[in-house]
């Protein structure tokens, strides 16, 4: 297959224009996961904290991001690694304290580097002092409007108040007086609370005022400590719908948005916007229209700051029509587009995504917001080294089938390749620049997610993303913990992948991150254009774009595609076994001369 490039390019297929005047930072910011109780441990206890973080804030400025984003580091008892808050305005003494959180925020101020937290409004720890007012208070006080509490079903009430299912497996609902800790501390009446997550993270009411006042106050909080932004955890929860009705479906933050992409879309890239609200997400208890009023309130509290503060929303909702409703222009300001990291290792796939999410984006005058990894799910470099390259929502233990490491690890690179020439922001996780694989290997007993335990020890989880990172091959636990102590082992694999070598390789996945971070800026590729070049739109498994005279190429599994005389290579994500050959499963950035 031979591409032929013209000095002109007349025929091309422009999708979306580049960004014209003065762009807001969060337009084209690439920014960086840190979750801190893997990322770097200082005191020594084998847990990452504040401290740790600030310590290793300069890989953040080496590598070329833009911002960090941090995962929960509030007070927490850790029932799901610091999703289940406790208080909302103090740091748990595991990752240390306010003045940690400052120095932290000042040393990434000096380097140039944004700060976003996370905020988890759709429900708290049990051990928040209103769910512990709640409890005491009983049925019909005005504590317990705080939370969804309702009365059960049945002749004696021994029945939940509707047939929801927990993210997490199991009842969506606990009577007060069968909880884990009923006995220690007294209280026995039969109502019952919702928690769409664990049975330790009650609900919140969304419809109670004084809900949505702390909130505010909440933000301005952090907002007065100079954060640049929010992400926001379960961004399309927190409103349920009236009478909290039955719902026979299935919820699950990734499996319901386990498509290529193009469910909701139609043959033609179009959204097909007769689709249904996609997924395993939508039903009562997700995607309520009402939800869009809450972050309406937000936006006003940002506005009143300067520095352009931001609002990220993590929202498991399809069609993308409907996701592009939260980034409105009295909204957020981006949504992660789960579809594209959902969508198969497929170039019809990817470019039918592409295209509906940038359209849908592009009518609200928002970014798309670009990413392949996080927390939640598995490692693109895992999961591509799958049979079929499908996303596995549920992790990956020792007893499931073992992912081809070197061929997810060259796709992995490829995707982020790819991902790192379109238009808009984009997120990285920790540990992806060192091409960091799950552990797939991960022992039971070692196991902490939550959902590991109430889905009965059937689905592996979210531990095998969430393993401390390498920083040093021959230091303890690979440079993460001073003392050698690791909260989840690291596998023999990580040594190949620590920091150290990584830096020191100049083919590695660490420099190719680096190097391609360097040219998007050097060409404002976050603030450009989409071109499709028309003989590659329709023809087999070969992407080619045009973004502000960069050319990417995307090669995901065709024949060799043989570049013209004299092309410039400004990165490709493999070695080129010929200087003018785009192999198979390779990725590559090009100009004309």
């Amino acid at each position: 297959m031979a591409l032929t490039l013209t000095t002109t390019s007349p025929d091309v297929q422009i999708l979306h224009s580049a960004h014209e005047g003065e762009a807001e930072w969060w337009r084209s910011a690439v920014i960086y996961q840190v979750y801190p109780r893997s990322f770097a441990d200082a005191n020594g206890d084998g847990i990452g904290d504040l401290q740790g973080i600030t310590q290793r804030l300069d890989h953040l400025k080496d590598l070329g991001v833009d911002a960090l984003w941090l995962s929960p580091f509030y007070k927490s008892p850790q029932a799901d690694a610091g999703y289940d808050v406790a208080d909302y305005r103090q740091i748990d003494p595991i990752f240390g304290d306010l003045d940690d959180f400052e120095a932290m925020a000042a040393k990434a101020r000096t380097l140039g580097l944004r700060v976003i937290v996370d905020l988890v409004p759709n429900h708290t720890s049990d051990d928040h002092v209103w769910f512990r007012e709640a409890l005491a208070a009983g049925p019909g006080s005005p504590a317990r409007d705080r939370y969804m509490f309702r009365d059960g079903r049945g002749e004696n009430g021994e029945l939940p108040p509707n047939n929801w299912k927990s993210i997490f497996g199991g009842p969506a609902w606990t009577r007060v007086d069968q909880r884990w800790d009923a006995d220690k501390d007294g209280i026995s009446d039969t109502q019952w609370y919702l928690h769409m997550f664990d049975t330790r993270q009650p609900d919140l009411n969304w419809d109670n005022q004084e809900v949505k006042e702390d909130f505010h106050d909440i933000l301005r909080f952090w907002l007065d400590r100079g954060v640049d932004g929010f992400r926001i955890d379960v961004a399309h929860g927190m409103v349920k719908a009236p009478g909290l009705p039955d719902w026979d479906g299935v919820t699950n933050m990734v499996e319901g948005s386990t498509t290529d992409g193009a469910t909701q879309i139609k043959t033609d890239g179009t959204p097909d916007e007769d689709g249904s609200n996609g997924g395993g997400n939508s039903g009562p208890m997700f995607d309520q229209d009402g939800v869009h009023e809450i972050y309406r309130s937000w936006r006003r509290v940002l506005n009143q700051y300067d520095g352009d503060r931001a609002l990220v929303a993590e929202a498991w909702v399809e069609p993308l029509s409907r996701l592009a409703l939260y980034v409105r222009d009295d909204e957020m300001q981006q949504a992660f587009n789960f579809s594209y990291l959902t969508t198969k290792w497929d170039a019809a796939a990817l470019r039918t995504v592409i295209n509906a999410s940038i359209r849908e984006n592009d009518k609200v005058g928002a970014p798309t917001t670009w990413v392949l990894s996080n927390h939640d799910v598995v490692r693109h470099a895992s999961r591509m080294g799958l049979v079929g390259g499908e996303l596995n929502p549920n992790g990956i233990g020792p007893n499931d089938p073992q992912p081809d490491a070197a061929l997810g690890l060259r796709r992995a690179r490829a995707a982020t390749l790819l991902m790192l020439a379109l238009p808009g922001s984009a997120y990285l996780y920790q540990g992806e620049e060192f091409g960091l694989p799950d552990h797939t290997t991960l022992e039971p007993q070692y196991r902490q997610d939550p959902a590991w335990e109430r889905k009965g020890h059937t689905e592996a989880g979210r531990d095998g993303c969430r393993v401390p990172l390498p920083w040093e091959a021959d230091a303890p636990a690979y440079g993460f913990s001073p003392t050698g102590q690791s909260w989840l082992p690291q596998p023999d694999t990580y040594r190949a992948c620590a920091a150290d070598v990584q830096k020191a390789a100049p083919d590695s996945t660490y420099a190719m991150y680096n190097k391609a971070l360097t040219l998007r800026k050097k060409f404002g590729i976050g603030l450009g254009s989409l071109a499709w070049l028309s003989e590659f739109v329709h023809t087999g498994e070969v992407l080619a774009f045009e973004n502000n005279g960069v050319i990417c190429i995307a090669n995901i599994g065709g024949d060799a595609v043989e570049l013209p005389e004299g092309t410039e290579i400004l990165i490709s994500s493999a070695p080129m076994h010929s200087a003018l050959t785009i192999e198979r499963d390779t990725c590559v950035w090009i100009r004309r001369r």
